[in-house]
């Protein structure tokens, strides 16, 4: 049977970190483009965009201590929280996955930084790795 949706790229790199400021000075000396600060308050969180060859590095740091990325720096510290990747048709993803036994953090999109919306995939049927699933909202 002929897959619903398609994955097109690696989106983005979600990097949880307790000082932004510190490793966003390193990416501007080594000169990756900066594309913004954005809070997604949904989410409790504020992101840093950095561009590498139309992949991002989106830095996520705590607005709240109940936050997801605040539990999970308590939990792992700073490093890599979740991989991105951008499909054509996330509610179709979605469906699909749920339909053949994954399972998922999220059954419907919702907003994510950068005028996207987001489902996550629950790191038990990935062998581990949160893997978020991204839509542009102009490409729908």
């Amino acid at each position: 049977m002929p897959s619903s949706f398609r994955i097109l790229q690696v989106d983005h790199i979600g990097i949880a970190v307790n000082q932004p400021d510190k490793i966003a000075s390193f990416f501007h000396l080594i000169g990756l483009p900066f594309l913004g600060v954005e809070e997604v308050s949904e989410q409790k969180v504020c992101t840093s965009m950095f561009d590498v060859h139309s992949v991002h590095l989106e830095l996520l740091n705590a607005t709240h201590e109940d936050s997801p990325i605040s539990k999970f720096l308590l939990k792992k510290g700073d490093g890599i929280h979740h991989i991105a990747l951008r499909v054509d048709h996330l509610e179709n993803a979605i469906q699909e996955l749920i339909e053949s036994g994954i399972q998922m953090i999220d059954q419907q999109p919702r907003k994510g930084a950068g005028n996207k919306r987001i489902a996550f995939i629950h790191p038990k049927s990935t062998g581990g790795i949160l893997v978020e699933l991204s839509q542009e909202i102009h490409e729908l």
